[in-house]
């Protein structure tokens, strides 16, 4: 669990970055739970965006990736989500 100093030092290194992924009207499935755990494990903080066509709401997207990625999440923002877990081999970020 992420206290809140922590939360928005993440929140800060993840302004400057991009949605890698995009959920759309599919909604969340296994594959894209893989792919964004092979993504955290790799950058270990990244941004998802939910469009606009995306049948469920952005919450429960958000929780259903945290929890199937093993994440936490660090914010919800408009329809961006940021996420973020610690990596076991390549450690970059040093949380406060």
């Amino acid at each position: 669990m992420l206290t809140g100093k922590q939360k928005r030092h993440l929140r800060r290194e993840a302004h400057h970055l991009s949605p890698i992924f995009q959920v759309g009207k599919g909604g969340v499935n296994d594959n894209m739970v893989k792919q964004i755990s092979e993504a955290l494990e790799a950058r270990e903080l990244i941004k998802v965006s939910v469009l606009q066509n995306c049948e469920q709401p952005k919450d429960e997207v958000a929780e259903a990736l945290a929890n199937g990625a093993g994440a936490e999440l660090v914010q919800t923002i408009g329809n961006i989500i940021v996420l973020y877990k610690e990596s076991k081999e390549n450690k970059q970020i040093e949380l406060p």
